[in-house]
């Protein structure tokens, strides 16, 4: 008898994607850390703002996901795509790298206060879109969501990611941490949304819906 791939993965090692992105998410402030400590980085100003911003970011998304997770993360993985995700994952610490090794460019404190407000920005648009989602869900499941911060955008929760990962690789002010943003961007967040305007279409109002509102930055896409 034939067992498919998923069924196969399960009988080895699997784990949740939720347990490896909180995994990683968790431990930032830490990694940051370390990271200053190892370049004894202890009076280098910008990296204690960014330890204060991409550390806060992972202790806020690990209560987040204690407190309203998202479905989507819920499916197990095996081992390959367990370690791919950390990597990914990973990779965002790079601006983090750049700064204490002083690979980094040295931004204005105007930069530096802008950098902070689109972060503060970012943070409001992430938590409050999946939080209201995650109650809506739970008040009114199987209805489309079309009013509050999904009514301006499909993808309220990418546009506050979006803006958090660019505050960090501004206050890095080097090319490397854009890249890979273009590249998650690209090949991660961009299929995804339109994997949910697919499985969406199936609400008969979902036309008229993406017909008023952007994919992801209001007036633009």
């Amino acid at each position: 008898m034939a067992v498919d791939a998923h069924t196969e993965r399960h009988r080895g090692f699997s784990i949740k994607q939720s347990t490896v992105i909180d995994a990683n998410k968790g431990v930032t402030w830490l990694a940051i850390l370390i990271l200053i400590a190892a370049y004894d980085q202890w009076s280098n100003g910008i990296a204690w703002v960014y330890f204060g911003m991409h550390g806060g970011y992972g202790l806020l998304w690990v209560a987040k996901s204690r407190l309203f997770p998202d479905k989507q993360w819920e499916e197990r993985v095996g081992l390959a795509m367990a370690a791919a995700t950390m990597a990914g994952l990973i990779a965002y610490w790079l601006p983090a790298w750049l700064i204490v090794s002083g690979n980094a460019g040295n931004p204005e404190p105007w930069l530096v206060g802008c950098c902070v407000m689109l972060y503060a920005i970012g943070v409001f648009l992430h938590f409050a879109s999946d939080m209201q989602k995650y109650v809506s869900l739970q008040l009114r499941p199987g209805t489309l969501i079309t009013e509050g911060l999904w009514g301006v955008v499909r993808n309220p929760n990418y546009l506050g990611e979006l803006c958090i990962y660019l505050s960090f690789a501004l206050l890095a002010l080097q090319w490397a941490p854009f890249l890979v943003l273009a590249l998650v961007f690209i090949t991660v967040w961009v299929p995804s949304m339109r994997r949910k305007d697919a499985s969406l279409s199936r609400y008969p109002e979902f036309a008229e819906y993406k017909l008023r509102t952007k994919l992801l930055i209001p007036g633009l896409v």
